[in-house]
């Protein structure tokens, strides 16, 4: 992705993202799941909460990320705050796809799976209708930034679509 801007955005120090992702997975424990997800509006993306399981440990892993709807999927962006790395929850993911998504709406299995060539570019174009310009984003990681797809469970039972290929981890 270019950037679509002449100079890049100006973002929060590193300390201080991770600071507010704390402050939020603690909103969401501390309020008893009532406050910290929201549901997908016109123009705006929702919050979810996902339970990966541990690449290394086989310990469930939960991140909140944001996302929107694609017919039944989910999808999302593997972004680590903008960072360099990898998420964790992707590295999680591709070495286990099944998780579990807990949605304003409820909860949902899911097997992910990250998107490839036309289906990547439509979901990536989608992300910018949000306009919080994720291609200004992208362009400050080394490597591509993966658009990651959550199918619901039951329909990731027919042959799966080689996602992972190529990814990092």
């Amino acid at each position: 992705m270019e950037r679509t801007g002449s100079r890049p955005k100006r973002l929060p120090p590193r300390w201080f993202i991770r600071i507010a992702w704390a402050v939020h997975r603690a909103i969401h424990r501390l309020s008893g799941g009532r406050r910290g997800l929201w549901l997908v509006r016109p123009g705006r993306w929702g919050t979810m909460r996902i339970t990966t399981v541990g690449r290394k440990t086989g310990k469930k892993r939960e991140a909140i990320l944001g996302y929107y709807e694609d017919g039944p999927n989910l999808v999302t962006m593997a972004m680590n705050g903008w960072g360099a790395p990898e998420p964790a929850w992707w590295l999680n993911l591709q070495a286990q796809p099944n998780a579990q998504v807990e949605l304003k709406s409820g909860t949902r299995a899911v097997r992910a799976r990250a998107a490839v060539g036309e289906e990547r570019e439509r979901l990536w174009a989608r992300f910018r209708e949000f306009g919080d310009d994720p291609d200004d984003y992208a362009y400050r990681r080394p490597g591509q930034t993966e658009v990651v797809v959550l199918e619901p469970a039951n329909a990731a039972a027919a042959p799966p679509q080689d996602g992972f290929s190529g990814a990092r981890g």
